[in-house]
């Protein structure tokens, strides 16, 4: 029976693959036939732009034919307009010259010759160039493009760059950030650039098309290395892609690789959360007229009837998590998560408002009373600041507090270790280890805030940093310490 269930299992997955590559075959042919229409499309542009600018290289080649032209023709023109002006003028010594010649008298020849002399000295048709100022020639407004042609003719398609290789050994995934290192097949100069995607998936196999979030880009990658940094890590894997670029034309992407993403994810149960605090996915905040006027009818309903409340999702894959609790009431003013850890290592922040009075952040077992408060049952943990009138910095366990003599940090990291025994607060900035809880937790464990005047932001999706795992190797090395507030659960 069981050898049946796994061939059928086996037989499911491997027919769910073969739909995932029909529709990527599919999607792949839709691709193609639009690609190909915009790859027409840009060679139309291309030639377009050829025409243009040689109709414009046309005109403005012949614009300069036609200035050389009327240059030169003006040149000779003003040369002729001044041959004919000296024409005119020797023409008119000439007469006088003639007339001259008739003269009887000596004197008066004599001084008729030399007035003639002085003229002829002075007239512009002995000054005057017989020679063109320019030559009829237009060789040198002459063009050969006889190597353009044969450049055009040997214009081809540009070579598309090859698919990246991505070096899956390379490529490192920790503190919510992802290191993708890749290379190319083979050396390639006229790379310019590298585009990454990637998209958060739950599914390890290829990547899918239906049922997937969209791919996220990022552009003009010049290395062949990249980090994305500060994820938030609410889905199992992440797709990763990279393609080449050249200055025209983007090459294929490479086969994509799915790294693993796992961390704790949980949000806040506002269905059983005091009605003085008003609840949001990841964020609570004290609201002093919360519930007035229902706490009564409320109280009755928790009485008189064992109906769920209508806030709550009985369906929901984290209603386990919930166990159809009460509201928190009295001075409880608290919040959980809505999932159980319940085995491995997991870490979440939580950030308080700068006016928040009083607040608790730690882990409680799955089913609390309804007046308890952290830290004040054998069954929760937490650290307690209270900043009414001067700031009080604990950590609580059992109605035990132990102070802590270190400043209240801005963000704090909570760090748990179910397997192991081990809750550990830290400083979320510096990693700076605020106090350590050792126990063994014998029941699944549920996150937990308390919080009086102000508001509380958590941040969920976080893998455990390295500097923490560095540090608790250090501890556990060491020994550690136990505190007073430990025992076993």
């Amino acid at each position: 029976m069981e050898t049946l269930q796994r061939i059928v299992s086996t037989l499911v997955n491997k027919n769910d693959e073969i739909h995932n590559f029909i529709d990527m075959l599919n999607h792949t042919i839709s691709n193609v036939q639009v690609n190909s229409s915009n790859a027409i499309s840009e060679l139309d542009e291309e030639f377009d732009g050829l025409y243009s600018v040689l109709h414009e290289m046309k005109g403005s080649m012949a614009n300069t034919i036609q200035q050389e032209e009327a240059r030169k023709i003006q040149a000779l023109q003003d040369q002729l307009s001044q041959c004919s002006h000296a024409l005119e003028s020797s023409e008119e010594l000439l007469e006088l010259a003639v007339q001259s010649l008739d003269i009887k008298n000596p004197v008066e020849l004599l001084e008729a010759a030399r007035q003639i002399k002085d003229s002829v000295t002075v007239a512009s048709a002995f000054r005057l160039s017989l020679k063109p100022k320019v030559s009829d020639s237009m060789t040198h407004m002459m063009v050969d493009f006889a190597l353009e042609k044969r450049m055009l003719q040997a214009v081809k398609f540009l070579p598309v760059p090859k698919a990246p290789e991505i070096d899956v050994a390379a490529c490192l995934v920790a503190d919510n950030c992802i290191t993708i290192s890749w290379r190319m097949p083979e050396e390639d100069s006229r790379i310019d650039h590298f585009v990454l995607e990637y998209r958060k998936t739950n599914f390890d196999g290829l990547p899918r098309l239906k049922g997937e979030q969209h791919w996220e880009l990022v552009d003009y990658i010049k290395a062949t290395q990249y980090t994305l940094s500060g994820l938030k890590f609410d889905t199992k894997y992440m797709n990763l892609r990279v393609q080449a670029c050249n200055k025209a034309v983007a090459g294929e992407y490479s086969d994509p690789v799915t790294l693993e993403t796992k961390a704790f994810v949980f949000s806040l149960d506002s269905s059983s959360s005091h009605l003085n605090l008003k609840v949001e996915d990841s964020y609570v905040e004290w609201d002093p007229t919360g519930g007035k006027g229902q706490e009564k009818i409320k109280g009755k309903e928790n009485k008189n009837s064992n109906a769920a409340s209508p806030k709550r999702s009985t369906n929901s894959p984290r209603a386990s998590a919930r166990g159809g609790r009460d509201r928190f009431a009295g001075e409880s003013y608290t919040v959980l998560g809505d999932t159980a850890v319940e085995s491995g290592q997991h870490y979440w922040e939580v950030r308080a408002q700068k006016d928040c009075k009083s607040y608790s952040v730690g882990v409680t077992y799955r089913n609390p009373g309804k007046f308890d408060q952290l830290g004040k049952t054998n069954s929760s943990w937490c650290i307690h600041i209270n900043n009414w009138l001067q700031t009080t910095f604990s950590a609580k366990h059992n109605n035990k507090a132990k102070t802590l003599d270190i400043p209240v940090p801005d963000r704090i990291g909570v760090y748990c270790d179910f397997d192991g025994g081990q809750l550990s607060f830290y400083n979320a900035s510096s990693k700076a280890l605020l106090h350590t809880f050792r126990t063994k937790f014998t029941q699944p464990l549920l996150p937990g805030f308390m919080i009086w005047c102000g508001g509380l932001t958590v941040s969920t999706g976080l893998q455990v940093p390295s500097a923490v795992k560095t540090l608790q190797k250090s501890e556990n090395g060491l020994g550690g310490s136990t505190s007073s507030l430990n025992n076993v659960a």
